[in-house]
């Protein structure tokens, strides 16, 4: 039994006796390959007894020479498995072909000392002498599976260190674009500040010469009117007094409203223009304002008021009043002798209207753009006194008051501006004071 058996090794291993060299085929040379291989190799029948068991595997087990020998083969595995190991080894007497134990899963033999261990086992059926004999080469894998855990562990920290450098370059990214978006942010609020100082600097260069010359004017008028009055009261003329006089409450009017004009830039300026809203009776506010610019107009002009609507409504004095007085005086201003302006006014449930028109000299099409600009003169109207702020303030007063202005313009027919504004207690906003 024990020769079949070293012959069934030889053959188990996939190499034909009749193959090997002459030399190689007597009992002590085969008995060598058997005892001196490095896999551990036994044999066992059909019930799985263990027959033969070379060194090797002897020494893998940890059993002394000679001891599996009789023994079942169930004896080399851990104890869970035996059982599962019996039905397997009758399938494998029924269906019996060359192949690898434990195909997709972990086999683990057990030593005497009952020390566990990975193992990767090979099996060769045989007969002889019409009896079925299995042949099982064992290798001992322990090695390999720390490498291959080794492996895996190397593997998986340098994932984990991919992935933690990913995330700092993605960290450091992000702050890096987070920090070319601020400095973004500081450079155009740095160009922004720029040209707002530039502007101011223009600003005040344009107000410095328009006020040096809209000042200069009625007071050079005022100051003749004085001396010529005097000298028509001497002699007793009081249709020359008159109209002297009358020169001097327009240049007074025109200094008040240039005075104005630049109270109410420097107040949009510093954000403290109040526009708080309260209930008022537009339809009198506006026949007060309406009555004070009758001082300015000029020889046969005629201011027209007309409302609609309830009188009352909610809403911002100071803004109305500088909107009205605006659009009011630049209607005189444009407009000739003996002409009408119309002011109207209206109060519906949610918004006021206010429009004024006039008959004067009119807007060129390509100045209406540049309309509501500070310090703005149309092309037509620079022989005539202004300072080219009182639109911009108007266009202010209205954004502050959440409303909007219309113009419509024809040369030489007049023009008309047309004022929305909500009508706040109607729409929940009682205080709309802006602070900056």
């Amino acid at each position: 039994m024990e020769d079949d058996a070293y012959h069934v090794c030889h053959w188990a291993k996939g190499v034909p006796l009749t193959s090997m060299p002459q030399t190689f085929t007597s009992e002590e040379q085969f008995r060598a390959l058997f005892e001196y291989a490095t896999e551990g190799i036994l044999v066992t029948d059909a019930a799985g007894t263990i027959q033969v068991v070379n060194p090797s595997a002897e020494k893998l087990f940890g059993y002394p020479s000679g001891e599996l020998v009789g023994k079942k083969v169930e004896l080399l595995m851990p104890q869970r498995y035996s059982g599962h190991h019996a039905r397997l080894r009758q399938e494998f007497g029924e269906h019996p072909k060359p192949r690898s134990m434990g195909t997709g899963r972990e086999l683990f033999g057990i030593k005497k000392d009952a020390t566990e261990f990975p193992v990767e086992i090979s099996l060769s059926p045989y007969t002889a002498d019409a009896i079925n004999y299995t042949i099982a080469f064992i290798i001992d894998i322990s090695q390999r599976k720390k490498n291959e855990q080794s492996i895996l562990q190397q593997k998986t920290e340098l994932e984990r260190t991919a992935q933690d450098l990913e995330k700092r370059v993605k960290d450091r990214t992000m702050i890096l674009e987070e920090a070319l978006q601020q400095l973004e942010i500081s450079r155009k609020d740095l160009h922004v500040a720029l040209d707002r100082e530039r502007e101011l600097g223009e600003m005040k260069t344009k107000f410095v010469s328009m006020a040096s010359h809209e000042f200069r004017t009625p007071l050079t008028t005022i100051l003749s009117s004085l001396s010529l009055v005097a000298k028509y009261a001497e002699a007793d003329n009081k249709e020359k007094q008159q109209q002297h006089i009358q020169r001097i409450k327009t240049a007074i009017g025109n200094m008040t409203a240039l005075l104005d004009d630049v109270l109410s830039i420097s107040k949009l300026e510093e954000g403290w223009t109040d526009t708080a809203a309260q209930p008022m009776d537009l339809e009198s506010f506006t026949e007060s304002i309406v009555q004070e610019m009758l001082l300015l107009v000029k020889p046969g002009q005629r201011i027209e008021h007309r409302h609609t609507g309830p009188p009352e409504a909610f809403i911002s004095p100071k803004g109305i009043r500088t909107i009205l007085v605006n659009l009011i005086s630049n209607a005189i201003k444009f407009s000739p002798d003996n002409s009408t302006i119309t002011v109207s006014t209206s109060v519906a449930s949610e918004e006021i209207g206010l429009f004024v028109k006039d008959s004067g000299i009119g807007i060129e099409e390509a100045d209406q753009l540049h309309l509501f600009e500070r310090f703005f003169r149309g092309h037509n109207a620079t022989h005539i006194q202004g300072t080219g702020l009182g639109l911009s303030i108007v266009a202010r007063y209205v954004e502050l008051l959440n409303g909007k202005i219309d113009m419509q313009s024809q040369l030489h027919k007049g023009t008309s501006f047309t004022v929305t504004i909500p009508n706040s207690q109607h729409n929940g906003q009682k205080d709309i004071t802006d602070r900056g």
